[in-house]
């Protein structure tokens, strides 16, 4: 029976963006390893047959030796499971996990879901991976990535690549999230969906939130999601000023599409948007920066608007331009952004894809 390994940085992950590949890997007669922090959708996976290797990632952790222990214990999860075949997925997993696989002669395929914060600024943590990439992806099989800008950094930064796949992110289960039909409301309702933290946009989100409001009526701003380093005395001062609702972290994000109108993501840099794949699926309209990542889901004009990113002005007017809107177009364009991801992003594809490269690499 042949192996299949998959290594995450946690256990949503898994379960929200690759439940299907590994049921679809099982039908199929593989056996397939999961390798990530434990976290409870990790039983659903264990309940399918699936063996699972607890990890101590910490996604932010920049200790050596923790980094060291880290890689160490990836080589032990492959002695143990003996794959056949590894997929990695994020930074840590793809170069740790990628340097033990490679020295243990394991073919692996690698997925670049976003180049990631420490990418953004150049500086000395830009170079340490950059090197890293180096050294692990020239004796990695296939590199799977989600934007063309992602390979273009990549060959710029004379990252070896041996066979690339571009693809549409992690895709978006149509089954699941459903169309949700757009009920007029006379409060027009903007959400932020993601990681509350500076590099999500959370900043301009906020400014312009206080701007709106000081010259609209009927209107609110909510934000759902983690909240990172010092944003949670923000969050709390903006809430109890009536700019914001905050929902915590919210695992049923259809539930929350029900009750509002836009979604706004205003990041400086994506893989794939997952949100705003989720979002469109559902029949809402999306306001997000014109970057990679976004700018392939978001038709301007059609089914959302493009802002400038880092620029508040920019997504002032975008967010205006929503407003101006009647119910009658706010609903074609929500309907035109489910038949855009229906057509370009269903997770079906995704999962196609990496079935056909795992059995061309394990047929030799």
């Amino acid at each position: 029976m042949t192996k299949v390994l998959l290594i995450a940085n946690h256990p949503k992950y898994v379960y929200n963006l690759r439940r299907e590949l590994i049921e679809e890997l099982i039908k199929k007669g593989y056996s397939v390893g999961i390798c990530c922090p434990y976290g409870k959708e990790v039983d659903y996976f264990i309940s399918l047959g699936c063996v699972f290797f607890n990890s101590k990632l910490d996604r932010h952790g920049k200790n050596i030796f923790t980094e060291l222990k880290l890689k160490k214990e990836y080589g032990k999860v492959m002695d143990s499971f003996t794959p056949d075949i590894v997929l990695l997925y994020t930074i840590k997993p793809n170069v740790y996990a990628g340097l033990e696989a490679s020295k243990r002669n394991i073919p692996s395929i690698a997925n670049v879901t976003g180049l990631g914060s420490p990418f953004q600024n150049d500086g000395l943590l830009k170079k340490i991976l950059i090197r890293m990439y180096r050294i692990t992806f020239k004796k990695i099989n296939t590199v799977v990535f989600q934007n063309e800008e992602n390979k273009k950094f990549f060959y710029l930064n004379k990252i070896k690549i041996n066979n690339s796949i571009l693809l549409p992110g992690s895709g978006i289960n149509l089954e699941h999230f459903k169309y949700l039909e757009y009920k007029y409301n006379n409060i027009t309702k903007f959400i932020f969906i993601s990681r509350v933290m500076k590099e999500k946009g959370i900043n301009e989100f906020i400014l312009v939130a206080e701007k709106i409001l000081l010259s609209y009526q009927n209107v609110e701003f909510h934000v759902a999601g983690f909240i990172d380093g010092d944003y949670q005395k923000i969050i709390s001062e903006k809430e109890s000023q009536g700019i914001i609702t905050y929902h915590g972290m919210v695992d049923n994000i259809q539930e929350l599409l029900k009750k509002v109108d836009c979604v706004i993501l205003p990041s400086y840099h994506e893989g794939m948007s997952n949100v705003l794949l989720e979002a469109s699926a559902s029949g809402r309209v999306s306001i997000a920066s014109n970057i990679p990542g976004c700018k392939e889901i978001i038709e301007d004009g059609v089914t959302g608007f493009l802002c400038k990113p880092k620029d508040e002005d920019s997504l002032f007017e975008s967010v205006e331009k929503y407003l101006s809107l009647n119910y009658e177009v706010r609903k074609k364009m929500g309907l035109a952004s489910r038949e855009k991801v229906s057509q370009y992003f269903d997770r079906q594809i995704v999962v196609k894809k990496y079935v056909e490269r795992i059995e061309e690499i394990c047929n030799g």
